[in-house]
Formats: C-alpha cells, structure tokens, sequence
C-alpha cells in the first residue's frame, strides 16, 4: 500500500467520524442496549434455579433447563402453543391469499364503484379496535363460534392494510406481462396466481411475517372469545400462567422465553426480507 493510499484511507475514516455519525450511532447503541437487556435477563432467569431468581448477575451461577422441562410438561402450555400456531399460521394464509386477490383485483380491474371500495376499505383503518370488539362478539355468538378457533381467527381473515399493500405493489406491475397471458390463453386467476404474484413477492413476504407475528402475540381478541382454558392461545394463556405461578418468577420467565423464541427465530431468518418489506412498503405507500 503507497502512501498515499493510506493518507486517503485515514482521511476517509477521519470524515466517517463526523460529531454528529458518533452522537446518532451512541445513542442507538444505548437505545439498543436499553431494549435488549430486559430480554437478555428474561432469558436468564429462566435459566436459574428458584434460590438463584433475584441474584441480578446476567449469566447464571448454576444454569439448569429445570424450568424449561417443568413447564413443558404442563400439558395446558403445549396446547397453548399449539392454538398459536394454528391460528397464526392460518390466519397468515388467509391474508396472503384474500389481500392479494383483493389487491389485484383493485390494481388491474376497472369497474364502475373501484374508488368508492378502495376508500371504503381503507376506513376501517381508522376505526379503533376497541370499537369492533363488540360486533365481532355479536356476529361469533350468532354463528355458534364463542369459544372456537373460528372464533379466534374470523376478525383477521382479510385486513385493510394488506389489501392496501397488495394493491399499491400490483399497481407496478406492467400490464403488457398481463396481456401476453391472456393472449397465451391463460384465465384471471392463472394470471393472477402464476404471473402477477410471483413479481410482489417481497410484499407477499412482508405481509406474511407482519400477519404471523401480530396473530401469534394478540391477546385482546382472543381473552374476550374464549372462555375454555385448552382453546387460549399462548399470550392469553401466559397471563393465566403468570396468575398460577405469581411467586415462581422462574417458571413465569420461563413461559415467556418459550413464546419469545418464535419471534426471534422468524426474525433471524427473515430479517432481510422484513427490513426490504418496510421500505418497499414505504416506498409505494
């Protein structure tokens, strides 16, 4: 390397720490760091044995899988858990299948009312979801679904947001790829399933991680709608947990670490496409 290479590159880190690139990148480390600690010691206690749970040091003295073993035997949690899934899972689904067809059909269809339902359906973004609890009890008790996974997953079947996702990304796919299948002999849905969905993939992705992580951590709806403890889901039944173990914080922690890791693991693995998801969003938006 010349010296003048290295004249450049001590410039160029020089101007990389700029007064206010160290102020801006110091406070997201403690901004970071603020957020991750409760969970580090979340993770933590459920690692110590009940005499070690107030001792604040972050790795364990005698650090045991007791806890994680005693609460997976709780036959109730795996069911919980189990409910989560489902309910996430087909939920997710759903949204991918209903809020694209509907997007789509917004997006490439022209037809007298399109504006008036396009508006209409980005309304009820604006309508609290305290507000739609009580229809939405009245409507399951109607249909026999209290207290069922109907029940749990009918109000997110299909939503606003991803409809206007879906929409605003089939909005820029070109039309000529649409005609060339109609050409070829294709029908709408052959269109819409093998042509148009295949180029919003990543909205697909980022509709379909926002769906499973909001449904696998809601709580409101499903405490209100079921009332028989093997149909709660995970949060509603940690809430139950807690109650049951209120001075085993161990077993509490222990719980919670359980229904963390999912989220972490989808996080993990499909954080590029949650990151390229939001500013694609943004952008179209």
């Amino acid at each position: 390397m010349t010296q003048t290479e290295t004249l450049d590159r001590v410039a160029s880190y020089r101007a990389g720490l700029r007064p206010g690139r160290v102020i801006a990148w110091t406070l997201l480390f403690i901004g970071g760091l603020i957020m991750v600690t409760p969970l580090a010691y979340m993770f933590s206690t459920s690692l110590k044995p009940a005499s070690q749970v107030y001792d604040l040091r972050l790795i364990p003295a005698d650090p045991t899988l007791a806890n994680y073993i005693a609460v997976l035997q709780n036959s109730h949690f795996v069911r919980w858990f189990f409910n989560s899934t489902l309910v996430a899972v087909a939920v997710t689904l759903s949204n991918v299948f209903f809020d694209s067809l509907v997007g789509y059909t917004l997006a490439k269809f022209q037809f007298r009312g399109r504006q008036f339902v396009f508006i209409a359906i980005l309304s009820t973004l604006m309508i609290p979801t305290e507000m739609l609890v009580i229809p939405w009890y009245l409507m399951s008790a109607q249909l026999g679904w209290l207290d069922s996974y109907w029940g749990i997953m009918f109000p997110g079947m299909m939503t606003a947001f991803g409809t206007f996702l879906m929409k605003q990304f089939f909005e820029g796919v070109p039309n000529d790829f649409l005609e060339a299948a109609r050409v070829d002999g294709l029908n709408e849905f052959e269109i819409w399933w093998k042509v148009a969905m295949p180029l919003v993939t990543p909205a697909l992705s980022a509709l379909a991680i926002f769906t499973f992580l909001g449904n696998w951590t809601a709580f409101f709806w499903p405490l209100i709608v079921t009332t028989s403890k093997e149909l709660y889901t995970l949060p509603v039944g940690l809430s139950s947990f807690a109650v049951e173990q209120s001075i085993q914080w161990e077993m509490i922690m222990t719980g919670a670490a359980i229904a963390t890791l999912p989220t972490l693991v989808i996080f993990l693995i499909f954080q590029r496409y949650i990151v390229r998801g939001v500013m694609l969003a943004g952008v179209k938006g």
